[in-house]
């Protein structure tokens, strides 16, 4: 599913127009579908009081077509007109032809019918303004709109916006100081990359998309393409019942330090949970009774030590007799930056530049080391997946973390072609960047994932994901969604704060479980 700006979303609507689908059809099918959507979210229409806020525009035309479907199932709907609509608008005129109630704000002095109809409707439906918008809101607007967001009370009534809450920035996610709040966003055709950034996520509410006939070829170009569940169905590695442990591919982890003990259980969990046949850790000798208590399918590699917990310059070539088994291999959870880890670092690096597989996955402390070294990229093979958060990806860049944050997408892309590596920029709306352009995002935001060892167990996702024969760029976005989903499992049980990293790994499964 395509996620598009406003300009891609012009170019998809002319296009369109070029096909004989006019406007007007498309302004048919939007209102249509809108409707369906809230009749489906209350569970019927009929006996609700409906509030729908109608602008100028083409959001305020698409409005009036719900407007009349939501009055022919039952629904008492009200039109609030912030403008006066063109004289020969056909979409106002079969309102009025069905008697439907019309306030226009002009004559509305103080607002005082507006305050009546927030405070005594079961639904608002924001229909102001939409990708078009791109001056501040100001005069009337600006007043509506306002005191709808200080009438409305959260949980009683609910706020839908059409395509976008109004004054939120298609493109850049910027909140004009009057955008209401939705509760649910019914976005049209394709979802705009305004609803996926901050602080535009925070007025969006839950993100429903309504088909409005738009042929999908006209998007074919655009790169980037937000995770959804049937995509994510069409990649999970098959599981044949003639499956033997090497059909499910062999990951090998180094991860693990004194310090940093839990990262590598979280991290070989994590490969073994999205279905990894054999899972091993090179960690640092003295560290592997311990993990074996806890770790008792995962099999292991103990590496030299320069002192206890801390792996050796040496164990460079144990990992390097080790490599032709592995079909991914996962460096750097909890690893930490000891001068002696940094030197076996750079050994294992010189020792993977030039191999075909196993697949790379690196995060945490080998992100970290990397960055010691100009163009530290060209060290490494192009089979390779970095999953920086922005604070590593600002020392990866020497970018500010701002500037990052304020780009995710475009620093992604740019980065992962500059480099010629997948790049998982992680956070809410985690980005998944392969080196020729194509991205994908993850429609997931959860609070509760911001808390220690959950990247762990992504890393650890994406090279159990590899290691079962996924490329690395699908193995990477597979993994980022299956961890978001698995983040939402938890979340809805739990709640968002006091999340565990652990939490996620039997939650895995079930979400496979529940995809398949």
């Amino acid at each position: 599913m395509k996620i598009v700006t406003s300009e891609e979303m012009r170019r998809i609507e002319q296009a369109c127009e070029a096909r004989g689908l006019p406007t007007s059809t498309l302004m048919d099918n939007a209102g249509l579908a809108v409707a369906k959507h809230i009749d489906r979210l209350v569970g019927g229409v009929s006996g609700r009081s409906i509030l729908i806020l109608i602008g100028p525009g083409n959001n305020g035309g698409d409005g009036l077509v719900a407007a009349r479907h939501l009055h022919d199932w039952g629904a008492g709907i009200t039109l609030y007109l912030l403008k006066p609509r063109p004289a020969d608008d056909k979409n106002l005129a079969l309102a009025r032809q069905r008697h439907i109630s019309t306030v226009e704000a002009e004559a509305d002095a103080g607002l005082v019918k507006l305050d009546s109809l927030v405070l005594t409707s079961d639904i608002i439906l924001d229909a102001v303004f939409g990708t078009g918008k791109s001056r501040g809101i100001s005069g009337i607007f600006k007043q509506v709109l306002e005191r709808v967001s200080q009438k409305a009370h959260r949980g009683k009534q609910l706020v839908v916006a059409l395509d976008l809450p109004s004054g939120l920035d298609a493109d850049s996610g910027a909140v004009d100081p009057a955008t209401p709040t939705a509760d649910v966003t019914i976005t049209l055709g394709f979802p705009k990359h305004g609803l996926f950034r901050f602080p535009g996520a925070e007025k969006t509410g839950r993100l429903i998309l309504a088909d409005i006939g738009i042929p999908a070829d006209l998007a074919e170009d655009i790169p980037v393409d937000l995770i959804t569940d049937d995509w994510l169905k069409s990649v999970l590695p098959r599981r044949p019942l003639s499956a033997n442990k090497g059909t499910f591919g062999r990951a090998l982890v180094i991860a693990g330090s004194i310090n940093y003990i839990g990262a590598a259980f979280l991290a070989c969990a994590g490969a073994a949970r999205v279905g990894a046949g054999l899972v091993t850790l090179a960690t640092a000798r003295s560290l592997q009774p311990v993990l074996a208590a806890k770790l008792a399918e995962t099999t292991y590699l103990p590496l030299p030590e320069a002192e206890p917990g801390i792996i050796g310059p040496e164990a460079g070539d144990t990992v390097e007799s080790a490599l032709d088994n592995y079909d991914a291999l996962l460096i750097g959870c909890g690893l930490g930056q000891h001068p002696a880890t940094i030197e076996f670092l750079n050994s294992v690096f010189s020792r993977v530049a030039d191999r075909k597989r196993p697949g790379l996955i690196l995060d945490a402390d080998a992100l970290n080391i990397l960055t010691r070294h100009s163009r530290w990229w060209q060290r490494l093979p192009p089979h390779c997946v970095l999953t920086p958060h922005p604070g590593e990806m600002a020392r990866l860049t020497e970018l500010p973390v701002e500037n990052i944050q304020r780009e995710r997408v475009k620093t992604a892309q740019d980065m992962a072609k500059l480099w010629g590596k997948t790049v998982v920029l992680k956070g809410a709306f985690t980005v998944i960047a392969a080196s020729d352009g194509r991205t994908r995002i993850s429609g997931a935001a959860n609070p509760g994932l911001a808390s220690a060892g959950t990247g762990d167990v992504l890393a650890g996702a994406i090279a159990g994901l590899a290691a079962q024969g996924l490329p690395l760029f699908e193995a990477a976005a597979c993994g980022v969604a299956l961890h978001a989903r698995a983040g939402e499992l938890v979340r809805d049980e739990l709640g968002d704060a006091g999340m565990l990293a652990g939490d996620l790994l039997t939650a895995l499964p079930k979400v496979i479980k529940g995809l398949k």
